[in-house]
């Protein structure tokens, strides 16, 4: 055995460790800057007049986002600098660069005006997002599987849906800069509204279903490889569709869940069961012909149960 000596001296040899985090998980963490990167990439195209390139642009940094999140749960890298870090980023990308492309696009037509409608949806993005923040652990568990508000990478895209709009279209039918300054103040509303949309994060498929929903998907697919922007448009069309099924879902659950709620508050208030009565006082036996039975039936408790 080693002297306690050589020991010492063995430990003090040694190089130490460096601590910090692996370069496997600061993965997630180079997604979210490269949807940063490709939100403002679309603010340089929309500047040079390259309209299509700064909507895919859009695009891009919307599936970067959707992929962070869910890298950093796979790696198990999940940190409040990541999180933080993703909120600037979502900002920047849904928030500030569509403003500004449909800024340069058509808002600028309208000076004063226009400008405060990019302001009006640049601003409410960045309230969206902190709401999300601040009530992230507080939702009840029904709510897990909606957003309160239309989430920011599809306000981005149903915000310059005008654009994509025209790309197929052509600029005559929404040539009107008034109606792509209402319309995406329309959308800046919607983000910060208590509207519930669906999440879609935790949606379960029936096994009956998969094989239709994959059809779907190539279907999507094959439309997108085709003609993305109307394929695009359609999507976004579908998605604003579903809006009042949400509500109605979202209404449902949150009334069972009260029902629920009212049910356990009555169970742990206080209906007790009656007390059994006494073989004396209930039947006498020489009332009865058949003391047995009655008396069976007189010593059972029936149990008081609230009304569903």
């Amino acid at each position: 055995m080693l002297s306690p000596r050589r020991h010492k001296r063995r430990d003090a040899a040694r190089t130490p460790r460096l601590k910090g985090m692996t370069l496997t998980k600061m993965i997630p963490n180079m997604i979210t800057v490269a949807a940063t990167c490709a939100g403002l990439t679309g603010v340089r195209f929309a500047i040079d007049g390259r309209w299509e390139f700064a909507v895919g642009a859009i695009i891009v940094a919307a599936i970067l986002d959707a992929l962070d999140g869910r890298m950093a749960r796979m790696l198990k890298a999940q940190s409040d600098f990541g999180a933080q870090m993703d909120s600037l980023s979502d900002f920047v990308a849904f928030g500030v660069a569509p403003a500004l492309i449909a800024w340069f696009w058509m808002l600028n037509g309208l000076g004063g005006f226009g400008w405060a409608a990019c302001l009006f949806f640049a601003v409410c993005c960045g309230l969206r997002l902190a709401r999300f923040n601040s009530r992230l652990d507080t939702l009840p568990p029904y709510a897990y599987n909606y957003f309160q508000g239309v989430p920011a990478p599809m306000g981005a895209a149903i915000g310059l849906l005008p654009m994509i709009l025209s790309f197929e279209t052509g600029p005559i039918a929404l040539i009107n800069p008034v109606v792509v300054a209402v319309w995406m103040v329309g959308t800046a509303l919607l983000m910060v509204s208590e509207l519930p949309t669906f999440s879609f994060k935790k949606w379960k498929l029936a096994p009956r279903y998969m094989l239709p929903f994959m059809a779907a998907v190539g279907l999507v697919l094959a439309g997108l490889a085709g003609a993305p922007w109307l394929t695009l448009s359609i999507a976004l069309g579908v998605y604003l569709l579903t809006m009042p099924f949400s509500v109605r879902s979202f209404a449902m659950l949150r009334a069972e869940a009260e029902r629920l709620a009212e049910f356990e508050e009555e169970t742990e208030g206080g209906l007790k069961p009656p007390m059994r009565a006494d073989a004396d006082d209930a039947a006498p036996p020489g009332d009865a012909p058949n003391a047995g039975a009655d008396g069976a039936e007189a010593g059972r408790v029936h149990t008081l149960r609230p009304k569903s």
